[in-house]
């Protein structure tokens, strides 16, 4: 795959089809966006949204969700605050998210079968991750979604002027929907 990949690669350079892509590193809208990692939306949400390219920070993950309060995330979001001018931040969470219902129990087992050993996980659970909230998935989307937003709204570091809003974007036809 990687070979059909950098093939692809060297066709791209040479026909210069980057130049449309070509921006700035600063989001021309002013706008970072968490989001989840879904290959549903990687086309889907900046065309629902009307960006293009250069016009947001976008930030993904597994169910978009911002789990800690100094983890990747919001590290990403304070530099785009702080760096590249962002003032706006919206989680975006979307309808079928396979996140919603992950399973802890059930990513162990597959760890193991993929040759992770007991020791090695009972190694990360003695440092103190708990596989079952860092792994597990939740239940309810509206829920997860405002944690994450007051997450951001009350994080210490974020200056109150920073607008959060929370989303659920449908994961088919694009409708977004405002989450109050």
């Amino acid at each position: 795959m990687i070979e059909e990949i950098l093939e692809y690669n060297q066709s791209f350079i040479e026909n210069k089809e980057y130049e449309k892509y070509i921006t700035g590193k600063f989001p021309n809208k002013k706008i970072a966006i968490v989001s989840c990692m879904d290959t549903r939306l990687t086309e889907l949400l900046p065309a629902a949204l009307g960006f293009k390219n250069g016009d947001a920070k976008i930030i993904k993950n597994a169910g978009g969700v911002i789990s800690h309060p100094f983890g990747s995330v919001m590290r990403s979001l304070i530099i785009g605050i702080y760096e590249l001018n962002v003032e706006d931040i919206l989680v975006i969470g979307h309808t079928d998210c396979g996140a919603r219902c992950t399973d802890s129990l059930k990513i162990i087992e597959k760890m193991k079968e993929h040759g992770i050993t007991q020791q090695h996980i009972d190694l990360i659970s003695y440092s103190g991750i708990d596989f079952d909230s860092w792994l597990g998935g939740f239940t309810d989307l509206e829920t997860s979604i405002r944690n994450s937003v007051e997450l951001v709204r009350r994080h210490p570091l974020v200056p109150k002027e920073i607008n959060v809003y929370g989303l659920i974007i449908d994961s088919v036809t694009g409708k977004l929907e405002r989450i109050t």
